[in-house]
Order: structure tokens, then C-alpha cells, then sequence
């Protein structure tokens, strides 16, 4: 019975929540059980049991008397550890920072403020920059297959949404960190236009790419965290003023324009099921109505080498203070890297920040011959969890730290939105994901292709083999 709930859509749960047929106390129940039975995952740093209690039993009292406050209300979710919670420890992951947050980031106050109830924080690789090996909070377990990663950064919130130990959870992007760990795990991703949620109480890790965005089950369940975090905050002076517009399905995707980026699967720059499977996902399309047809990004395969040098020297300017009085309390592999980062010379950023305004350019050109262009959101399935550094070469740094982030690369650079949202699954069992980019704020075109797809296809109903 507990189980049932659980793995459920938030839309779904929303709905039996708005019927009376489910409480908001039954519900928080029932994903603290499931945390806490599948503890081993790591997906959680903090599952504030009681503090969850209170707000379920607040939802609960609300809903009885009409105070309806939309369809998050009741909804047990969760938010990545990058973010404060007013009550709760933030440790960003690492061995270096652990405090009570006196207020809440902007995203995770609005979830509240929409009457979410708030289960707790979520794992990450330490500061939001992926990679490291040792994990002071525990490795993160992806749940199709516990010997593998779950991804980078935004860890927990796959293993956490795609586990089922809360309905719905919020994720920071900012060289892949939510649509990689999507991919992976088996669940939609979305990263926001740049500038669309506000980052007010998120650590940063480079101003110009870093964006806060939901991952869910669905489509249609990632339409609904967004509506509920976006919009204008002044407390960001860089959050965009537009109004959010509602997302309203429509599953004829007559008119439409899709552009397959051939060097995204061309070259061997995914593995053969990847492509097959982004392949077939484009034949449904197709029969939603779709014309599709194929686009190019000259830099594609370069986009990781240029957001991650670029992200790599804003995160070790942020962390200089740390890096100078505490860098034994970092994972070897994130000190080594961000001391690395510290050495760039300004000739070589401003270069990378050149080809940056190309990437972009690239982008936008293709934006305007299509309404979207999609590539794969990682290039396979999920590899096996490393227990040391492995950087032996040259070629083995470009592939760690480069080669799987150049997928996603190209829309972090131009501050495009991009949702993974689930197409197959590997010969042994692995998830795979198509990504879907558009232009800056159509969102809502993402959702209407994504959930089009969805409607045709079951790959986002499969569940975990959890035991």
C-alpha cells in the first residue's frame, strides 16, 4: 500500500490529494518509510521527520477547511543540499560548511508558500561540482543499478525522485548537474532558461550558467514545480521579469519543428543504443505530427572543455578563502581540480569566453530554423561508481572532467531551457534520455513535446528493482 503511493507522478498524487482520497500526514508517511527502508541509496543528507510531520499535518488542516493553495499542496518533495531551508542544516556536501539556515532559498520558500511539504535535503557531489570520489555523506546509489553513479551534482535528487522516496525534487543545473543525473536515473530533468528561477539562497558555482530546476517522473510533473518556482525575485537582480505562463497540454504536435544534432550521436559520440534510441523517440514524434529533420553544432564535442574550464575557474575563484586556509578538507580529486583551475591564464578564459558567444551563436541560429533541436542527455548509460581518480592521462582527464558533459554543454553556454526526459533503456538495464532544447523562456514548447512523448510511450512508468 505504502509502496503504491509512492510511485506514483506528483501529478497523480496531487490529484488524489485534491479528491480527499489520499492525506498529506498518509503521503509524508509513506515516503519517510520508503527514505528511511532504502537508506543504503544515500540519497538523503537530512530527512527531517518531524519537521515534515508538521507541515503534512498544517496541509491536512488547510484542505479540510478549503484552503486549497494549489496543486502542490500536500505534496512531499524535496530539494537538493545546494539550497537553504529555513530550520535545517546545510552542508553542501562537503566537510567544509555545515549550518541551520535562519531563511529559505527563494525556489524551496515558494514550493512551501504553494503548501509542499518539505521531507529534507538531498546528497550532491561536494559543492555542487561533481566528480569527486570520497563522499563524506556517502556515495550515492543509483537505484537501477547500485554498482553504478548516479550522476554529477544533483545525485541525490535523481536517486531520490527515481527511487520514489519523495513525490518530486529540485535539482541545480549548471554544466549538467540536473539533466545528467535525469538521464541517468531514469526520470525528466529540466534546466531553465537562465535567469528563470531565482538563485537567492543557492551556493553558486558560475554566476552566468547556474539555474535551479525540478526533477520529476513526468513532464507534466515538472510543469508543475516550475510554475511554482519561477518568475521575478528581487532578490536576484538577475531574474527575468516575464510572466509564467501556465503550461496547457496539447499532444498534436502538427507544425512543429525538431532538429536532430547529428553530432551529438555521429562519430561516437554516444553509444549505438543511445542513438538507436533517440532515433526511435524521433519516429514518434514524427507521428505526433512533428517534421523532423537534421542540425548541426560545429562545437558541439568541444562544449565540455569550454563550460567546465569556464565553470572550473568561477568555482575556484568562490572557493579561494577555503582552498587557501582548508583544502585538505576537499575530496583529492575536487582540490586538484580547482587548484588546477586557479592557474588558467586570462588569455585562455577570455578565448573560452569566445567560444562561448559562438556556442551560443550556433544555438540560436539553430533555434531559428527549428522549434527545438534534441541530442541524447548523456551519451549512454550510467557507468560503473569509481573508487579512485583514475587520471592516468591526458585523454583520460578530457573524458572525466569534459567528455561527459559536452551532451548538455551547449545549452548551459547559451543559457537555452533543456529537459532529459526518459527513452529506453540499455541491453543490461540501463536507463537512456533524449534531450530536448528550445529557445529562451519556451518552456512551455519542451513540456508540450516532452508530454506529447510521453502520452505515446511507457519508459517513464518503469520503476526501480529495488529490494
Amino acid at each position: 500500500m505504502v509502496d503504491d503511493l509512492t510511485l506514483r507522478s506528483a501529478t497523480e498524487l496531487s490529484a488524489l490529494i485534491t479528491r480527499g482520497e489520499v492525506s498529506p500526514v498518509e503521503l509524508t508517511e509513506a515516503f519517510i518509510a520508503r527514505a528511511k527502508r532504502f537508506e543504503r541509496l544515500n540519497a538523503y543528507i537530512t530527512l527531517d521527520e518531524a519537521g515534515a510531520l508538521r507541515a503534512a499535518r498544517a496541509a491536512e488542516g488547510e484542505l479540510s477547511r478549503g484552503m486549497a493553495r494549489g496543486p502542490l499542496h500536500g505534496l512531499p518533495v524535496a530539494v537538493k543540499d545546494q539550497f537553504d531551508a529555513k530550520g535545517m542544516r546545510t552542508t553542501l556536501g562537503g566537510n567544509i560548511v555545515d549550518y541551520v539556515a535562519d531563511e529559505d532559498a527563494t525556489a524551496v520558500g515558494r514550493l512551501r508558500e504553494d503548501g509542499a511539504v518539505l521531507l529534507g535535503k538531498l546528497n550532491l557531489s561536494e559543492y555542487a561540482l561533481g566528480g569527486n570520489v570520497q563522499h563524506p555523506f556517502g556515495v550515492p546509489h543509483n537505484p537501477w543499478d547500485e554498482t553504478r553513479q548516479a550522476g554529477q551534482s544533483s545525485s541525490g535528487s535523481g536517486v531520490a525522485v527515481a527511487a520514489s522516496l519523495c513525490a518530486a525534487a529540485l535539482g541545480g543545473d549548471t554544466a549538467g548537474s540536473i539533466r545528467g543525473p535525469a538521464g541517468w536515473c531514469g526520470i525528466v530533468g529540466l534546466r531553465p532558461t537562465w535567469g528563470a528561477v531565482s538563485r537567492h539562497g543557492a551556493f553558486p558555482m558560475a554566476w552566468f550558467m547556474d539555474t535551479i530546476g525540478p526533477m520529476t517522473k513526468t513532464v507534466a510533473d515538472t510543469a508543475m514545480l516550475h510554475q511554482s518556482i519561477a518568475g521575478h525575485d528581487p532578490k536576484d537582480k538577475y531574474s527575468s521579469t516575464r510572466p509564467v505562463t501556465p503550461f496547457e497540454p496539447d499532444d498534436d504536435l502538427g507544425g512543429l519543428r525538431i532538429g536532430v544534432v547529428r553530432e551529438s550521436i555521429d562519430n561516437g559520440m554516444a553509444s549505438a543504443e543511445a542513438a538507436a534510441a533517440l532515433e526511435a523517440a524521433m519516429r514518434v514524434l514524427e507521428d505526433a505530427g512533428a517534421r523532423v529533420a537534421d542540425a548541426s553544432l560545429p562545437l558541439f564535442e568541444r562544449g565540455g572543455l569550454i563550460a567546465n574550464t569556464l565553470s572550473d575557474v568561477e568555482a575556484a575563484n568562490t572557493h579561494r578563502k577555503w582552498l587557501r586556509t582548508q583544502a585538505e578538507k576537499y575530496d583529492f580529486a575536487t582540490r586538484r581540480r580547482l587548484m588546477a583551475a586557479s592557474l588558467v591564464p586570462g588569455a585562455v578564459y577570455t578565448k573560452l569566453l569566445r567560444f562561448r558567444t559562438l556556442m551560443r551563436r550556433h544555438v540560436m541560429r539553430e533555434l531559428g530554423r527549428y522549434d527545438v533541436i534534441v541530442t541524447p542527455a548523456q551519451a549512454g548509460g550510467a557507468p560503473p561508481i569509481p573508487t579512485e581518480t583514475g587520471l592516468t592521462s591526458k585523454e583520460a582527464v578530457i573524458a572525466q572532467f569534459f567528455g561527459i558533459r559536452s551532451h548538455r554543454s551547449p545549452f548551459n553556454l547559451s543559457g537555452v531551457p533543456a529537459m532529459a526526459v526518459p527513452c529506453g533503456f540499455t541491453e543490461g538495464g540501463l536507463p537512456l534520455s533524449i534531450q530536448i532544447a528550445g529557445r529562451p523562456f519556451q518552456e512551455n514548447t519542451l513540456f508540450r513535446i516532452g508530454h506529447a512523448y510521453q502520452q505515446r510511450t511507457s519508459w517513464h512508468e518503469a520503476r526501480p528493482p529495488l529490494e
